[in-house]
């Protein structure tokens, strides 16, 4: 892709007309990150969030619809039968607001709250170009229609299910050409690297009992804490020799109170890794934990035994883009004009999903600045949202022209 056809792009009175848009509208497209991300949308829940967004879509004149996982589809203009470029932005949220004011705007613009940046801004984004597209459309010589897709489930345990159903159960799946995902604001880093992960639940069960008339009996958090340590002990966590793994036990729970054994305990695990083979050594290793923390604590044991069992809840697939891809060449050729450096980056988002399936994608920040994610100080700044606005433009008109 030669940097003159973006200048080129660039320069034409409808797109630079668009592009002066995204500058010259910035308190709308904040009014709708405010409004938007004062819904709460935790994962499964997200319903809420979808129907204003379909809302908002229609009222910019798009064709929606809502598709059989929940996922909010909008046409900017009829897609007809012509392959389809999607820009997505997951409506799910990590913690949600309670109240109307745990979304705060600062005095300086800022945006402070659960999901503002993770995934308001995305969103707000989505909201931005619709709008400019339909105001005028850019480009008439397109191959191709653009599908601007809010979809469920990219969180936690949502386990990517909107944008599997987008890839394989929906009725469009075999018409995406490629998918621009838009995954928080920041702009230094292109993920064109599907990190590989697989979530574990582990339950340690029995029949509890009185701390001290059932003594004796197999205590569930002692085992459970044994497993832990077993495994933490042979996994080196973070940076090291050979591919870079990591794992997190992020959710622990069990018993009733001080004086009862418990009956139950049960922990939930993330585990991850660049490589799939890795991600099978660690599962392996901690199903070995698992299974000699059981073995220990029965032995221990003068009552009532143990049982234990480990269910995967998740699995996120790996993948990545060719560095030819056209996708990519779009992208950095937008880059150059806009004096964006980025760089290539390995993590996990929706695209995991294309890009498992040899479908091109990426995720990219959709501008602005923010920190905190998933966590209830999460901000986000508007400041230099246009530029992430343009560069998404820019590249969309790029993919529709060339997609066949």
């Amino acid at each position: 892709m030669q940097a003159g056809a973006v200048a080129a792009l660039a320069e034409r009175g409808e797109v630079r007309e668009r592009l002066q848009w995204f500058t010259r509208e910035k308190q709308w497209i904040n009014d709708q990150h405010l409004q938007l991300s004062r819904i709460p949308a935790p994962t499964f829940l997200e319903q809420k969030r979808a129907e204003w967004m379909a809302g908002q879509f229609r009222a910019v004149g798009c064709e929606v619809q809502v598709d059989g996982a929940g996922n909010v589809l909008a046409f900017p203009e009829p897609p007809r039968d012509r392959p389809l470029i999607a820009l997505t932005a997951h409506l799910d949220t990590v913690l949600a607001p309670r109240h109307h004011d745990d979304i705060l705007v600062e005095p300086d613009g800022a945006l402070r709250g659960p999901g503002v940046a993770d995934n308001g801004s995305g969103l707000a984004a989505l909201l931005a170009i619709a709008r400019a597209w339909r105001g005028a459309p850019p480009i008439q010589d397109t191959r191709a229609a653009l599908a601007l897709i809010a979809n469920v489930g990219e969180e936690g345990e949502g386990n990517l299910s909107g944008m599997r159903y987008l890839c394989g159960g929906s009725p469009l799946a075999a018409r995406f050409r490629a998918f621009l995902v838009l995954d928080g604001p920041a702009m230094d880093r292109i993920t064109c690297q599907a990190l590989v992960s697989r979530r574990f639940e582990i339950v340690f069960s029995g029949p509890g009992g009185h701390s001290w008339s059932d003594a004796g009996n197999a205590n569930p958090v002692h085992a459970l804490s044994r497993a832990i340590t077993l495994f933490a002990g042979q996994c080196p966590n973070g940076a090291g020799e050979g591919p870079r793994a990591a794992f997190n036990f992020g959710l622990i729970e069990g018993g009733t109170s001080i004086n009862s054994i418990p009956s139950l305990a049960r922990a939930k695990v993330d585990l991850r890794s660049e490589l799939d083979s890795r991600v099978e050594q660690l599962a392996a290793l901690l199903s070995g934990a698992v299974e000699e923390a059981l073995e220990h604590e029965n032995q221990r044991a003068a009552g009532g035994k143990l049982a234990a069992r480990m269910r995967e809840i998740g699995s996120r697939p790996g993948g990545q883009l060719p560095p030819e891809a056209p996708l990519l060449a779009c992208l950095r050729a937008v880059d150059a004009q806009l004096g964006i450096r980025a760089r290539l980056d390995c993590s996990s988002t929706d695209a995991n999903i294309p890009l498992s399936l040899g479908l091109p994608a990426v995720a990219i920040g959709a501008g602005g600045q923010g920190g905190g994610a998933h966590t209830a100080a999460e901000w986000y700044s508007p400041d230099g949202r246009d530029l992430g606005l343009k560069r998404i433009f820019l590249t969309l008109c790029l993919l529709m022209r060339e997609a066949g």
